[in-house]
């Protein structure tokens, strides 16, 4: 995924959290915020220290990377979105991560398909 799709300063996750649009579960919080500036799908992963070592923050964050790559066709354009990953995430494996970031982009509407905001 090209580094022009990640959301990189701190005023922009300031945006994304100041329009309170999120849901969550247990292992992920999801923010969005419609970004009429783009015209593609931008996103930045938080992976908290209580997770673990830089090695398994890390290996989280491809991952996760990874599902939004393999969702990116699907995604919606014009979209902010700041994921934060929680503790539990570490006990879980890979394809349950998978559907439960799936379950909360399809609950915050970011699949194509769901244009109702």
């Amino acid at each position: 995924m090209k580094k022009q799709y990640r959301v990189k300063k701190n005023q922009e996750i300031e945006l994304i959290l100041k329009e309170k649009k999120y849901c969550g579960n247990q292992y992920f919080t999801v923010y969005k915020r419609i970004n009429p500036e783009t015209s593609y799908f931008r996103y930045a992963i938080s992976v908290g220290k209580k997770i673990g070592n830089a090695v398994v923050r890390n290996k989280i964050k491809r991952q996760v990377t990874s599902i939004i790559d393999n969702l990116n066709l699907n995604l919606n354009s014009n979209t902010d979105v700041f994921i934060i990953v929680r503790p539990a995430v570490k006990d879980i494996e890979f394809l349950k991560m998978k559907s439960q970031l799936e379950y909360l982009f399809n609950k915050q509407k970011l699949l194509q398909g769901d244009k109702n905001d």
